[in-house]
């Protein structure tokens, strides 16, 4: 017997921990179309749409994590009460520091039960010899995002950075905005708050912009990252020993672009997203591998959070305020944390306190040896060798981040470097050429000008608007196809 329409569509649209919506899922792109017409339909009434958008975020969050979304309602009221009364304590640095500390210890909190019971818990139970059982705890997704963005919030408003928004519905709005909801950028209240109340303005500009980045990250995320992950990178990582060392290094060149078009594509559509709704997100990722250092690759990679971290973990550990040698401890501690951030797994604090080296290292080497100052700039073949060195040695440090064991990271290597096999290059080549191909457009893309990105959007802006929407719709409905299972089998060929 056939199941009922009305059955179908209530399990569509309800909680499948199997499939979490993404920007890039069909029932997201579907909901976003009906949820665009009420959004301009409530366009000059705007408590009433502001409501509408967090309750509509608090939905998507659902879909994403299920009951668990009432977290995001506990940071939200909490550090909206926290901040308010930090403010009313303006005169009592005491008790501000005590308000400061409730925050902290309510967001991290919920952060450490959720993230890292089971990864400390288990260090403990090692240190004392014993068998540790991993406890059944559910991850929210973008629990790490959210209390991170909410905590900017309480301490900027401690700092005197930034008063407190006036109203619960607006900071809920702010919290709870789900274009960066579960993945970032990690928006400031300190930019974000100015934009709440005002009226919806969509200038052509920020109509040509939004479609551009929902386009340019669906298919990073959902053609190139998806595609290069199922058909070569998984395979490469699960089995290394299966494989030569060219294929292993193109395995870990594979991973590099696979993860940056996963972050970066998801930053894309949140950033697109919004500007279709009229708000402004600062740039998120920036050509990382064009970078010519590791510290410039901080600056292009992440941004939201590298700027996160350094405002309110390295500056309050003092920052460079104390000295060269506490200024180099203090983003060595920074980086394990960040690294920590990352996920609950030693290699990846490993492959934080890698980073926070090699910054170390750059900035001894830069200042102590070269005498050069934080704005120089190599040029000609010495910025060329510098970009090729700090890729590769991204690389390297990616090879930390996908690998569970260090016994894995070393296999690779192995393989890499004793067993390369040059002979089986034309072989692999046509055996991937599909995946090698979307690898090499991937990375050409990559290290175009942005005068190129520019360019393009200055022609869709003078464009028609109707074909820009036309266009993205085009694109939305290939996306769709091709994660349904009638198309899958032919995009995802096994080689």
């Amino acid at each position: 017997m056939k199941e009922p329409l009305w059955n179908r569509i209530v399990e569509v649209l309800s909680y499948n921990p199997q499939e979490p919506m993404i920007f890039s899922s069909g029932v997201f792109l579907i909901l976003f179309l009906f949820f665009s017409f009420i959004y301009m339909c409530l366009e000059r009434k705007t408590s009433a749409r502001l409501l509408f958008v967090t309750l509509f975020s608090y939905y998507f969050y659902y879909k994403s994590s299920g009951m668990y979304f009432f977290l995001l309602a506990v940071v939200t009221v909490s550090d909206y009460l926290i901040a308010r009364a930090i403010y009313r304590s303006r005169g009592n640095q005491r008790r501000g520091r005590w308000l400061v500390a409730l925050s902290l210890a309510i967001d991290l909190g919920m952060l450490g039960y959720f993230k890292y019971t089971n990864f400390f818990a288990g260090m403990l139970t090692a240190m004392v010899g014993g068998n540790f059982q991993p406890w059944d705890i559910f991850l929210p997704v973008g629990i790490s995002f959210f209390t991170f963005q909410s905590l900017s919030y309480t301490i900027d408003v401690y700092r005197g950075d930034l008063k407190p928004l006036p109203h619960l519905l607006d900071y809920a709005f702010y919290v709870s905005f789900f274009p960066q909801l579960v993945a970032g950028p990690i928006v400031r209240a300190r930019d974000f708050a100015p934009q709440i109340r005002r009226p919806v303005v969509i200038t052509r500009d920020m109509f040509a912009r939004g479609v551009y980045f929902i386009i340019i990250g669906l298919f990073k995320k959902a053609v190139i990252s998806d595609y290069i992950s199922l058909n070569f990178v998984d395979r490469i990582f699960d089995n290394p020993t299966l494989y030569s060392g060219f294929e292993n290094l193109l395995g870990v060149y594979g991973y590099a672009l696979q993860i940056y078009c996963d972050f970066s594509g998801y930053s894309d559509m949140a950033i697109g997203i919004a500007l279709l709704l009229g708000f402004r997100f600062p740039m998120n990722f920036n050509a990382p591998y064009n970078s010519s250092s590791i510290t410039d690759f901080w600056r292009r990679w992440h941004i939201s959070l590298s700027t996160w971290i350094r405002d309110y973990i390295y500056i309050s550990l003092g920052g460079n305020r104390k000295g060269k040698i506490r200024q180099y401890v203090n983003l060595l501690l920074t980086m394990l944390l960040g690294g920590l951030w990352h996920g609950a797994s030693v290699n990846f604090v490993v492959w934080g306190g890698i980073h926070g080296l090699a910054l170390v290292g750059h900035k001894i080497f830069r200042t102590e040896m070269l005498h050069h100052d934080r704005h120089h700039e190599s040029r000609g073949w010495k910025r060329v060798a510098a970009m090729i060195l700090t890729f590769h040695f991204v690389c390297l440090t990616w090879l930390i981040f996908r690998n569970h064991t260090f016994a894995g990271v070393w296999v690779m290597l192995c393989q890499i470097f004793g067993n390369f096999h040059p002979e089986l290059i034309g072989q692999v080549v046509v055996g991937y050429k599909y995946v090698l191909a979307l690898m090499l457009f991937g990375y050409l893309s990559h290290y175009l000008p942005n005068r190129w990105q520019e360019g393009l959007i200055s022609w869709m802006k003078r464009g028609n608007v109707v074909v820009d929407a036309l266009l993205l719709a085009l694109v939305i409905f290939i996306i769709i196809q091709v994660k349904s299972s009638t198309i899958q089998p032919f995009i995802y060929f096994q080689f």
